[in-house]
């Protein structure tokens, strides 16, 4: 008898080196599913009810560590989560874009197509992280 064909969930699962676990995959596939980065709350109320918190939160931590999941900066002081790009690995993360956080609905977006513009530090400065975010109001909320 054949082997059952993976879905594509597993299959993102395991090409980062993640076992396939209930909670994971329902994480996986609530952030992939949004346009929008998410907070560990919404993550959990999307989730449902009866996700034990501490197992949410260390496969956030897990996800983030293996690429696929980045932290959102916005002007909260909430940290929110986005799907990383394909390309992202446990070893390098390739999101180098904009984000946009929208002042109607407060959702902060990935502009995966806008990279963050090169910027030119002067003599003893080393960036470590790369945070662009731009505010205004999204294409959902324009009238």
């Amino acid at each position: 008898m054949p082997a059952a064909p993976t879905d594509r969930l597993t299959q993102t699962l395991a090409r980062h080196g993640l076992r396939t676990t209930p909670v994971r995959r329902a994480v996986l596939q609530t952030v992939a599913g949004r346009g929008y980065a998410l907070t560990g709350a919404e993550i959990e109320q999307e989730i449902g009810v009866g996700t034990d918190r501490i197992t949410l939160y260390r496969t956030l931590k897990s996800f983030e560590q293996s690429g696929l999941i980045h932290r959102v900066i916005d002007d909260s002081d909430v940290l929110r989560y986005a799907a990383c790009s394909i390309e992202c690995t446990a070893t390098a993360h390739f999101d180098n874009h904009v984000h946009f956080k929208c002042g109607k609905c407060a959702h902060t977006y990935c502009l995966n197509q806008v990279a963050i513009p090169t910027v030119t530090l002067p003599g003893g400065f080393q960036a470590e992280r790369k945070d662009y975010l731009l505010s205004g109001t999204c294409q959902f909320c324009q009238s």
